[in-house]
């Protein structure tokens, strides 16, 4: 008697994309692994385009799956395809990130503003408050080593995004951001001493 052998590719066929939601919607954790195997790509791209290559996309591609894992009973076949979904979280993130790189930039314009005001010596003309300003400000980034003085000249002197300060030094954005946050800090620190000492 003659067995029929089953090629090996037809026992080890992944499922379809249709299988791997349904899994997904289920809990299956190997459903979670195909649909980022599959669609991490398109979502990342999508990310890229947003805010360029670097941790920034990175996040909300990690983000994406991670919200479509704990949110899967939200999910239903009957309203779209698996990969639809995931885009439309992808968005929602993208927003999200981009609400808060707003407030991040609303933070260090406010943080240096502050900066300035404490500088300020009281009394004179606008002038010569302006002046002692930029003498203490110039004063003070003289003392900060690079990168992060270059960092703070291209966001503040240039008018630079994050964004673009990492594609023009080269510098990963994370890194960027987390000198631009703790200079400042320094900064202000430093020129709210400073411009205590000139109103005194």
């Amino acid at each position: 008697m003659v067995r029929e052998v089953v090629p090996m590719s037809a026992v080890t066929t992944d499922p379809d994309d249709a299988e791997v939601a349904r899994r997904f919607a289920a809990g299956d954790e190997q459903a979670l692994a195909l649909a980022y195997e599959r669609w991490a790509g398109q979502v990342h791209g999508m990310a890229v385009r947003a805010f360029g290559p670097g941790p920034d996309a990175e996040d909300v591609t990690q983000q994406t799956f991670v919200s479509a894992w704990t949110g899967r009973a939200g999910y239903s076949a009957a309203a779209g395809p698996l990969p639809a979904w995931l885009v439309g979280i992808c968005r929602h993130k993208i927003a999200d990130n981009w609400a808060k790189l707003e407030r991040q930039r609303r933070s260090a314009e406010a943080v240096a503003a502050d900066a300035r005001s404490a500088a300020a010596p009281t009394g004179g003309d606008g002038l010569a408050g302006a002046v002692a300003d930029r003498v203490l400000l110039l004063g003070e980034l003289n003392r900060i080593g690079q990168p992060q003085r270059r960092i703070i000249e291209l966001a503040f002197f240039e008018d630079l995004t994050h964004a673009q300060i990492a594609a023009r030094t080269g510098i990963p954005l994370g890194t960027v951001k987390s000198h631009i946050r703790r200079t400042l800090e320094r900064l202000r620190d430093r020129l709210e001493v400073d411009g205590a000492a000139l109103r005194s």
